[in-house]
């Protein structure tokens, strides 16, 4: 990173009719959520160790160790970092196919995560589910889910059992932004809401649905106008910024914790990669000019900045980080590689689960 601070112009919305953020962006970055330097430390480091460890996830698929499909988190580490920072332990987490991020960010092994990409037995789901598919039980994370806009439901029964067993915990889920034309949310945020569900909804708006912009999929691009339509509250905050996301997630906890009602939340940001590894990074439906005035808004670069300035941070000391989070990828990488495959009668394994009701 330099040390020279760059200039970091704020995303440009181009939705007509922007929501109020009802304060969200006001403090402009500031923190407002009471980190320390040790944890400040530990947001970059969990950022760095997402952004290195998705780069030789390019490089495996590149060479074949990863199969099938494979969506960078790339850009969009502020969010994954941000929200896992604000919530508990006991709490659910759910999202889409773009999940490792946001599972390293849970804190889920490495080892475990690269294993799983590698189709191998050691990984999260015995090497079965692949890059779309991270789950695990240990942490409350559920998935990784392929069909856009189909696990917002799953949130939904996950918030309503939250409830059933008059627990304090709560479930976050994340999607994309156009998975809010998708019938499923529609149902999903009705019934969060009328049965006052401690859900928090996250739409991660990247502007680009794989190759369709929103504004060519989305009659109304104020995608923050739904909660209204659910009786929910909504905010829309800038999803580079990690203390934003912090200081957003904190008023969403609140209100799922004690007054036991959802949330949703509109976190813009922007993918630096293609929506998956077969798609260009820029050229085709956007510009690299796009592409490159977006970066200047690199989450990790923002937060690097912040405490470079305030002199919480050396060029050394960020070298140093860098380095362990890239070790960390190596020992992941290698891990896996060195990891078994499934043995063949593992196909009819994990088909069905065993019940007792």
């Amino acid at each position: 990173m330099s040390t020279e601070a760059r200039s970091q112009p704020a995303q440009k919305r181009k939705e007509k009719g922007s929501p109020s953020n009802n304060g969200a962006d006001a403090a402009k970055g500031a923190d407002t959520t009471g980190t320390t330097p040790e944890l400040r430390r530990e947001l970059l480091r969990s950022m760095l160790l997402q952004r290195r460890f998705e780069e030789r996830c390019a490089e495996a698929y590149a060479l074949g160790k990863i199969g099938g499909f494979c969506h960078l988190y790339i850009g969009q580490e502020a969010i994954s970092t941000g929200v896992m920072s604000m919530i508990r332990p006991d709490d659910y987490v759910i999202t889409a196919y773009r999940d490792h991020g946001q599972a390293l960010a849970r804190g889920i092994s490495p080892r475990a995560v690269m294993a799983e990409l590698f189709g191998r037995q050691d990984g999260t789901s015995g090497g079965k589910g692949g890059s779309m598919h991270i789950f695990d039980a240990k942490t409350n994370f559920l998935g990784g889910h392929g069909i856009v806009g189909g696990h917002v439901p799953v949130a939904a029964g996950v918030g309503f059992a939250i409830k059933y067993r008059r627990g304090n915990q709560l479930c976050v889920c994340f999607f994309g932004e156009a998975a809010v034309n998708i019938g499923a949310f529609h149902e999903a945020l009705n019934l969060a809401s009328l049965w006052e569900l401690p859900v928090v909804f996250i739409i991660e708006n990247n502007r680009y649905g794989m190759g369709t912009a929103i504004s060519r999929s989305t009659a109304n691009e104020d995608v923050l106008i739904r909660a209204k339509g659910y009786r929910m509250e909504g905010e829309s905050v800038d999803g580079q910024d990690v203390f934003a996301v912090r200081e957003c997630m904190a008023r969403a906890i609140e209100r799922a914790r004690k007054e036991k009602r959802p949330t949703l939340i509109e976190m813009r940001t922007y993918r630096f990669m293609g929506h998956s590894m077969s798609d260009a990074v820029s050229g085709t439906y956007r510009t690299k000019d796009e592409l490159e005035e977006n970066m200047k808004r690199d989450p990790i670069l923002v937060l690097h900045n912040k405490m470079y300035e305030s002199g919480e941070l050396t060029e050394g000391e960020m070298h140093k980080i860098d380095d362990e989070a890239k070790a960390i990828a190596q020992d992941a990488w290698d891990f896996a590689d060195a990891s078994p495959e499934p043995a063949p009668e593992k196909l009819y394994t994990d088909v069905y689960a065993d019940t007792s009701s």
